[in-house]
């Protein structure tokens, strides 16, 4: 079954049937999930080129994220906090990134053990990541206060995606349960 066009839509004949989408719930979710690939791409693309602005640096975008999230609050952090707060569970690929980000002197590894290890940002990364405030507002929010109604629309979206973390988490965990063999 095709899609039909929204109110107010234009019908554009486009056949959105395919394997994922046979219904129109199928199809809107469908169209959600590539929509939210092609934003998390443009949003690693944009962290990644925003940190690039103000340091010597190429970083990822979930590299960028650890960055931040160790500076959040002005509070040191452990791997399981950094685990938690970006919602994963790769911790060899987490300890990877904290290595990149010791190297550049952006962060410092404080404590011993597995549980006393703790993060926190050095006066560099202090100064990087206040640089990356500024021109984030400079560039990203500008763009954004031009959009009418667009902060009601993120906070709407915002509900919407924590939403659906939590059922992605719940499905993952009922796939994995069901595996064969």
């Amino acid at each position: 079954m095709a899609k039909k066009p929204q109110q107010g839509q234009a019908d554009t004949g486009l056949d959105y049937r395919w394997h994922l989408a046979h219904g129109a719930a199928e199809v809107d979710l469908t169209e959600l999930e590539f929509a939210l690939m092609r934003a998390n791409e443009g949003f690693e693309r944009w962290q990644s080129e925003c940190l690039a602005s103000v340091c010597d640096l190429s970083a990822t975008g979930p590299e960028n994220a650890l960055l931040h999230i160790i500076r959040m609050n002005d509070r040191p952090k452990t791997i399981k906090d950094l685990a938690r707060l970006t919602n994963r569970d790769d911790v060899p690929n987490i300890q990877y990134s904290l290595r990149k980000l010791l190297g550049a002197g952006l962060i410092l590894r404080k404590g011993s053990g597995r549980s006393g290890v703790t993060y926190e940002v050095t006066p560099e990364g202090h100064r990087v990541t206040e640089d990356y405030g500024a021109l984030r507002r400079r560039l990203l929010l500008a763009a954004l206060d031009n959009l009418p109604g667009f902060a009601a629309r993120l906070t709407e979206a915002t509900r919407t995606l924590n939403l659906l973390s939590g059922i992605y988490e719940e499905v993952a965990r009922t796939a994995a349960t069901h595996r064969p063999g």
